[in-house]
């Protein structure tokens, strides 16, 4: 499974890059292919190439805050969560996200 995410909180701090290592590494840890683009306070980082974003079975977007530039995502399956679930529960998430594509 191919994964793309952004994450962002309000401050732009902590929760933002907790969420990415989080999701990166239990996507990792299942075998899938990530890619997290960070909007912190210091503004885009690991900005999601075109082919990523294209390459993705699944966009994970956190909803504590408005993500930028999500236009990019139109057409994707999207799974909206915020950034404290993708901090605490990453593997049971991307488990279940494999587990609902396999039945597709």
């Amino acid at each position: 499974m191919n994964l793309v995410g952004v994450t962002a909180c309000p401050s732009g701090v902590a929760h933002t890059y907790m969420a990415a290592e989080s999701l990166e590494t239990a996507a990792k840890a299942a075998g899938c292919d990530v890619h997290v683009e960070t909007q912190g306070q210091i503004g885009i980082e690991n900005q999601l190439s075109t082919a990523a974003i294209k390459a993705a079975d699944v966009v994970i977007l956190t909803n504590d805050i408005g993500i930028k530039n999500e236009d990019r995502f139109k057409g994707k399956l999207v799974l909206r969560v915020s950034s404290g679930d993708l901090i605490g529960k990453s593997p049971i998430i991307v488990k279940k996200l494999m587990a609902k594509l396999a039945e597709v």
